[in-house]
């Protein structure tokens, strides 16, 4: 990391994974940069209110200060007021946990969630982070919606996520990974099992109109123990039929729409006294 903007959200995604905070040595070792720099940013970052040090001398944390902007652009967005119905119903139907990942770039990111079960063991995973796309369900079903060239780009440019450090089943190779994107293709939607987290199945489709690239993408996630292959199969039709109707209702949000649609919802969202 060279210039202050990389260094600077170099802090910042690195304290995102350390909620107990880290001391200004392993933040500067960590991101190999001099500790006279470190420490100058995370002033910064202290005075503009997005780290703070609870003790003099002490280990760094992030505040809520981005959370609360993440919030107010899903809340902007309208991503949440369009999905939010419809994921409720299929976490419902399902007793599981549902969520709804988007597509921003090459990044995959749950940005929306219901929950079915009401007793017994729950998956809860974190709002805002990143799919690994190799050994996910929702990886595997948008890569599913593309062609292997690009299938195979964006896996090899995110790398694949090791069985140590996700689930035992995840895949080794990216030929093992195609192999399950193209289940996934022929079916409609991909399944995992012990893939992502051991112990955790998952069933996922993507969220796209005809003829066009993915949106997003719903999953259904629950334990191995209860959520079988069997159990999967019979939401198919449920799950897919949520996707659709996602898909028709997306384009009443800004995030989803093309440029000429948002110019025009934008004007008709004009104050009466704009001129």
């Amino acid at each position: 990391m060279s210039s202050v903007l990389d260094r600077t959200l170099g802090i910042l995604e690195l304290l995102s994974r350390h909620g107990e905070g880290l001391e200004l040595a392993s933040i500067a070792d960590q991101l190999n940069m001099p500790r006279s720099a470190a420490h100058r940013l995370l002033v910064d970052l202290v005075r503009t209110g997005y780290v703070r040090q609870p003790r003099e001398l002490g280990s760094y944390m992030l505040t809520t200060k981005l959370v609360s902007l993440g919030l107010s652009f899903l809340s902007a967005s309208g991503i949440v007021d369009f999905s939010q119905p419809l994921l409720d119903r299929l976490a419902e139907i399902s007793g599981e946990l549902v969520r709804l990942s988007v597509v921003d770039g090459e990044r995959l990111t749950w940005v929306a969630r219901a929950q079915g079960a009401r007793q017994g063991l729950r998956y809860d995973p974190d709002m805002g982070s990143d799919a690994r796309l190799s050994c996910s369900a929702s990886g595997l079903a948008w890569m599913a919606a593309l062609d292997d060239e690009q299938a195979l780009a964006l896996a090899s440019r995110q790398g694949l996520g090791r069985p140590e450090e996700y689930g035992p089943n995840a895949p080794r190779t990216l030929q093992e990974m195609l192999a399950r994107v193209h289940a996934a293709r022929e079916r409609g939607y991909s399944t995992t099992v012990d893939t992502y987290t051991l112990g955790l199945s998952a069933m996922a489709a993507p969220v796209r109109l005809a003829g066009q690239p993915p949106i997003g993408v719903i999953t259904i996630a629950g334990p191995s123990a209860r959520f079988t292959e069997a159990r999967m199969d019979a939401l198919a039709p449920e799950l897919l039929a949520i996707a659709e109707q996602m898909a028709a209702a997306s384009g009443t949000s800004p995030f989803f729409q093309r440029p000429s649609q948002a110019r025009q919802a934008a004007a008709k969202r004009r104050p009466i006294y704009a001129e």
